[in-house]
C-alpha cells in the first residue's frame, strides 16, 4: 500500500520530522535511482571510502553499476534498491550515486510506509529534487548535498562540498555568509526550506509531489538549459502559484546556460527577477547546485535569509 502525500492545501502548517542525524557505525546506502554510472566505479568507491572515513559503515545497491540504455538498470532494478535502504531499518542515510534523469519514474512505485514510521535522510541534488519534494509532502526533512560522483571533482574545489554535508550529516550546525551580487533584492525574511532544480521543480506541478511555497523560501538551480526554456518553467511555476505567497528566492547555480541562436535579451538575474514580485527578497549566487562547490542545504527546515548590500546569510534553525 503506498503512502499518499499530503495534499497541497494542508502542506504550510505542517510541522516536518527530522530523521536521526548519523553517528560513528550507522550505515549509509549508496543507490542510483537515476542516470548511468557508466565507468564509475573507481568515483563511487571513493565516495565510499569518503564516508568510511568518517566512521560509517557503507551498503552499495546491487544495481547501482546496472545498465539500461540511459538509466542505471530498469526502473523496476533501481526501484528495488531504493525500497530495500526505505525498509532496512539498519540503514540511515540514501545516498544518490548521481542524478541524470529517472527518479520520477520509480516515485509512484515505491512504498514510503516503513520510511515514514523510521525516517531518514534521502540525499542529493539535480533530480534529486524529485525526491526532495515528494517526502517533504510527507513531511520529512532531507539533504540537498553532494552525490557519489561529486568525487569526480579535485579535491581542492570540493572542500566546503565535503564538509558542509559531513555538518548536515552529523547534525552540526549551517550558517552560510556570502558576498552580494549586484542583482539581489534586499531583505529579510524567514520561513521552511524549498525547492531544488527548475525542470524537476516544473515536472512535478498537477501531481502529489507538487510543493506548496507559501510562506516558505524556495529555492532554485538550474543547468544546460536555454534562457527562454528556464522563463517557460518559471512561468509554469508562477501559473501555479509559486511565487503568490512565497517568502524569498535563493538563486544557486545557473550552469552552461545554453546560446539561443535568437538572442534572448537579458541576463539570467533579470529574467527570474521580472518572474518574482517586487516586494520579495531575492538572493543570487548562492553556491548551490552543479558547481563543484555545492553547499549542502536542509530541504524542510527553517531558516532565516538576509539579503544585504556587501553580504547576505542564511541560517539554519
Amino acid at each position: 500500500m503506498l503512502l499518499t502525500a499530503l495534499p497541497i492545501s494542508a502542506q504550510k502548517t505542517m510541522k516536518l520530522i527530522t530523521p536521526p542525524y548519523l553517528k560513528k557505525g550507522d550505515t549509509i546506502a549508496i543507490v542510483a535511482p537515476a542516470g548511468i554510472l557508466k565507468n564509475r566505479e573507481e568515483v563511487i568507491n571513493d565516495a565510499k571510502k569518503l564516508v568510511e572515513s568518517w566512521g560509517l559503515k557503507v551498503v552499495i545497491g546491487k544495481h547501482v553499476f546496472a545498465q539500461a540504455n540511459h538509466f542505471a538498470g530498469t526502473d523496476e532494478q533501481r526501484c528495488q534498491d531504493f525500497q530495500e535502504a526505505l525498509d532496512n531499518p539498519k540503514i540511515k542515510a540514501i545516498w544518490s550515486a548521481r542524478g541524470g534523469y529517472g527518479s520520477v519514474r520509480i516515485l509512484d512505485k515505491l512504498d514510503f510506509t516503513k520510511f515514514k514510521k523510521h525516517p531518514k535522510w534521502i540525499i542529493g541534488y539535480s533530480d534529486i529534487t524529485a525526491f526532495h519534494n515528494h517526502v517533504h509532502n510527507l513531511g520529512v526533512e532531507s539533504l540537498h548535498a553532494m552525490m557519489g560522483t561529486s568525487m569526480q571533482d579535485k579535491p581542492e574545489d570540493i572542500t566546503e562540498t565535503i564538509d558542509t554535508f559531513k555538518k548536515a550529516l552529523f547534525g552540526k550546525q549551517l550558517d552560510y555568509t556570502i558576498k552580494s551580487s549586484e542583482h539581489n533584492r534586499r531583505g529579510t525574511v524567514e520561513g521552511v526550506l524549498v525547492g531544488g532544480n527548475i525542470a524537476i521543480l516544473s515536472s512535478m506541478l498537477g501531481s502529489d509531489s507538487q510543493i506548496n511555497t507559501d510562506g516558505k523560501i524556495l529555492f532554485i538551480e538550474e543547468i544546460g538549459e536555454y534562457k527562454y526554456a528556464i522563463d517557460r518553467m518559471l512561468q509554469s511555476l508562477k501559473r501555479a502559484g509559486y511565487f503568490t505567497k512565497v517568502k524569498g528566492i535563493i538563486v544557486g547555480d545557473m550552469t552552461k546556460v545554453r546560446k539561443n541562436t535568437t538572442p534572448w535579451g537579458t541576463s539570467i538575474e533579470q529574467l527570474i527577477l521580472d518572474i518574482v514580485p517586487d516586494d520579495i527578497p531575492v538572493l543570487f549566487g548562492f553556491p548551490a547546485g552543479h558547481e563543484p562547490d555545492n553547499r549542502a542545504l536542509l530541504m524542510g527546515r527553517e531558516v532565516k535569509l538576509s539579503v544585504g548590500s556587501k553580504s547576505s546569510s542564511i541560517s539554519f534553525k
